[in-house]
């Protein structure tokens, strides 16, 4: 994995949970700033799933295993967008929560693929 790409997608993730906790604090649901900077994040996730399975392809292994790392970047794919479909159906400050929440946990699932990568 390249860990300039994790450590920008984590500090993405952590700059939308910030921002969108700081809406829920101030009692607002997500907005379309907040949709765009989630699509952003999700970006950067499309581009991580896409570099681990070339490198995966391409003959590198992960120390902990393929099929674990392959779950966990499809995993982190996914946890922003699905945030992001849910606050659609909560429009009240739970919305802006629901979003914080799923960046924290990206942030967290990129923490254990370096792990799962590196050993």
């Amino acid at each position: 994995m390249l860990d300039a790409l994790t450590v920008a997608l984590s500090a993405a993730a952590l700059a939308l949970a910030a921002w969108c906790g700081h809406a829920a604090y101030r009692n607002q649901p997500t907005k379309d700033w907040h949709f765009i900077g989630m699509a952003v994040v999700t970006l950067l996730a499309l581009v991580q799933l896409v570099t681990g399975i070339v490198r995966l392809a391409g003959g590198e292994r992960a120390d902990q295993g393929s099929v674990i790392f392959i779950a966990y970047l499809i995993g982190a794919f996914a946890a922003v967008p699905a945030a992001g479909l849910l606050s659609l159906s909560e429009r009240t400050r739970w919305g802006s929560v629901t979003v914080a929440a799923g960046a924290v946990v990206l942030a967290v699932l990129e923490v254990r693929l370096y792990d799962i990568w590196k050993g």
